[in-house]
């Protein structure tokens, strides 16, 4: 089967997202959209993705478009009308306006009474390019798309009110020093560990990553130093209602707590000071180094016990230096070189918005 995937923000970490979920595959791209050839998916497979927001199967190409189109069943409504709107991943003009007035036609053939709505917003890309979005996807009833001369229908979108539901709705929360449960769902996903193996989140927080996982079937280890933490994860995971045969917390120091054989590792460790103005050179460097020492110190105590992927994130930091403005993230060759871990291809990989002042970098290492 084809499948479109429509991609978020940062379409390059969606798409190792995708390959680490999936394996390696051929894919060709247009602007936040991919093109695959892939098995048949389950469904609700888009709840695995932190970075998708949307999947859809293609249905017909430029050849067969006209034959085909009309004995498709593009709608499930039980309605006399319908609201649609028609992604647009193509180059191809001509094609993209034959599709709109072949859909027109069939609907007009139904009788039924079908607008096409527009996609009138904007996300800005981590590129910085800006693309065209919904704003919401309960405004219509239908999403079709054309990608090159490929053209389908979205089987599945993203709930994001959901997961926003979800995590204010949690009993503890840390808005400041949290990850958010997209970027939870995109590390774990590139941890590649399955539903009954063992993560291990050595900074662990409220929980994010923890939470996440366990919906997953994933059985995990929270440590983290800070007391309250504990107390906060405690409650989250008795409020999501998890068994407590599946997770762990420890209230140590990650540096030197003993844990069993784990598939993975998957964290955010502190970034360092919140700051309010751009540091200079010096202040980075200070900040970048205190975060390597600890990392490479973590990481030295559990890599005999994870024989996986370990996946964490890094400050990445918009420095005031004598060239101007421009961000500045760890030495990597230091944390392999003390470690002897590999760094992942295609890896570190940015993460952030224009106006943080610390970002992050994705790190996954090997053994």
């Amino acid at each position: 089967m084809e499948y479109i995937f429509i991609l978020g923000r940062n379409p390059e970490l969606s798409i190792l997202e995708l390959q680490s979920f999936f394996g390696n595959f051929v894919y060709a791209r247009n602007k936040n959209a991919i093109l695959a050839e892939l098995p048949v998916l389950k469904k609700g497979i888009i709840s695995r993705f932190g970075g998708v927001i949307a999947i859809g199967e293609v249905l017909a190409d430029e050849v067969n478009l006209n034959k085909k189109i009309g004995g498709l069943s593009l709608y499930y409504t039980s309605k006399n009308k319908l609201n649609y709107v028609i992604w647009d991943f193509t180059n191809k003009i001509e094609f993209f306006d034959n599709v709109k007035e072949r859909l027109k036609a069939k609907f007009k053939e139904e009788r039924l009474k079908a607008t096409e709505k527009k996609i009138a917003n904007f996300m800005k890309l981590q590129s910085g390019e800006e693309i065209r979005t919904l704003s919401s996807h309960k405004l219509v009833e239908e999403q079709y798309f054309v990608f090159e001369n490929k053209f389908g229908r979205i089987i599945e979108t993203c709930d994001y009110e959901e997961l926003e539901r979800i995590d204010m709705e949690k009993p503890v929360r840390r808005e400041s020093l949290s990850i958010s449960p997209r970027l939870a769902k995109i590390m774990i996903n590139l941890s590649k560990v399955s539903s009954g193996e063992v993560l291990v989140d050595p900074f662990c927080g409220i929980g994010v990553i923890l939470q996440e996982a366990l919906r997953l079937g994933i059985n995990v280890v929270g440590i983290d130093k800070d007391p309250k933490a504990i107390e906060g994860i405690k409650a989250n995971l008795k409020w999501g209602k998890f068994s407590e045969e599946n997770y762990r917390v420890i209230n140590g120091n990650s540096t030197i707590v003993k844990i069993k054989k784990s598939k993975a590792m998957v964290t955010e460790p502190h970034l360092g000071e919140i700051l309010k103005s751009l540091p200079d050179k010096e202040k980075s460097a200070l900040m970048l180094k205190e975060y390597e020492d600890l990392m490479i110190k973590v990481l030295r105590n559990f890599t005999e016990n994870i024989f996986g992927r370990f996946v964490f994130t890094a400050p990445f930091i918009k420095t005031a230096t004598r060239a101007g403005i421009k961000r500045i993230g760890c030495n990597s060759n230091r944390i392999i070189n003390n470690t002897g871990l590999r760094l992942a291809e295609g890896f570190p990989i940015q993460e952030f918005r224009e106006n943080q002042i610390v970002g992050r970098e994705i790190f996954v290492l090997e053994h």
